[in-house]
């Protein structure tokens, strides 16, 4: 019978996680349990630094970005003795089970303790929106929201001077970020994993542009192509003066929107219940509006890349 649960971040922060904190902490206590915040991910507890939780914790963290509790990387994580002394480190605290927030990393360490005989459900919490399985991670639509405002601005600029800004997004492996901006702000060209890059066609659709317009936008995901490389391209082969802007980790930071708010509100009561429910190796998801409790191992081996390009054949309909 599970009597006190632990809850963590881990990996790369996300604006809601906050708030998913706060609603496992709220609801565990509320349904009679001792919640334990672990500080730092899974290096906190590995090296213990775990404190016990009260409603009063979690006052007023709703509206911050990135999480109180802290996060880091630990790869040691994937050795067993590092686990081991994790597992130990929650027995001697009496901690029953686990609320993991985070991307794939964090599901991979879960699914490792959960083999160690620990109890835990994991929240999607990345920017990255790369989870199989969900719809929506907490913290992608602010980033997104984030994105587009800048470059929002940017074509503001950039109509003025007569020019193609070339903008880097994150995004790790996925597109989501890229091709959701690119329709989003009406982008000429969107170049990622799922796209691919085809150095003419890009050309050509910018040459195009240069037809009609005094400006072109080009939405790029990282570790594709230098983007210096390619406002160079730009440059030298098309009627437009290319810029290339990096907006980088600003795109993790800032108040999360209401929208990640309330999704990490709502994930982080059922994963209190899917623990209390029995349910361990399990990931909370989000499937057409409804929230659906999930094994790890299945998400894991799905493939997220088809929402993904939905939303490109989308964006080239819409050009």
């Amino acid at each position: 019978m599970i009597k006190k649960i632990g809850v963590l971040t881990s990996g790369g922060d996300a604006p809601g996680m906050n708030a998913a904190i706060r609603a496992v902490t709220r609801s565990a206590l509320n349904l009679g349990l001792e919640v334990y915040g672990i500080h730092d991910g899974y290096l906190g507890l590995y090296e213990n630094n775990i404190e016990k939780m009260h409603p009063r914790s979690v006052s007023e963290k709703m509206g911050h970005g990135g999480t109180f509790l802290g996060t880091a990387r630990l790869k040691e994580f994937t050795e067993y003795e590092v686990r081991k002394v994790a597992v130990q480190n929650l027995e001697a605290l009496g901690i029953d089970a686990i609320v993991a927030i985070g991307g794939d990393g964090t599901y991979r360490g879960a699914l490792a303790l959960s083999k160690m005989g620990i109890p835990i459900v994991c929240l999607p919490g990345t920017i990255d929106n790369d989870i199989a399985g969900t719809d929506y991670c907490i913290g992608f639509d602010t980033a997104l929201n984030t994105v587009v405002e800048a470059v929002d601005k940017l074509r503001d600029t950039s109509n003025s001077h007569r020019r193609c800004s070339i903008v880097e997004v994150m995004g790790r492996n996925s597109g989501d970020i890229a091709i959701w901006t690119a329709i989003a702000t009406g982008a000429e060209v969107v170049i990622c994993k799922e796209t691919g890059y085809n150095r003419e066609e890009v050309l050509d659709t910018i040459r195009k542009a240069a037809l009609s317009k005094r400006h072109a936008i080009i939405i790029l995901a990282e570790n594709m192509i230098p983007i210096q490389e390619l406002a160079q391209i730009v440059s030298a082969n098309t009627a437009f003066d290319a810029r290339a802007t990096v907006l980088g980790h600003v795109q993790r930071g800032g108040a999360p929107s209401a929208k990640d708010r309330v999704l990490a509100s709502e994930m982080g009561v059922r994963a209190v219940r899917a623990l209390l429910e029995g349910d361990n190796h399990h990931c909370i998801c989000d499937r057409n509006g409804k929230l659906i409790s999930a094994p790890i191992e299945e998400v894991l081996a799905e493939d997220d890349s088809i929402q993904t390009m939905e939303k490109y054949e989308v964006f080239k309909l819409v050009q």
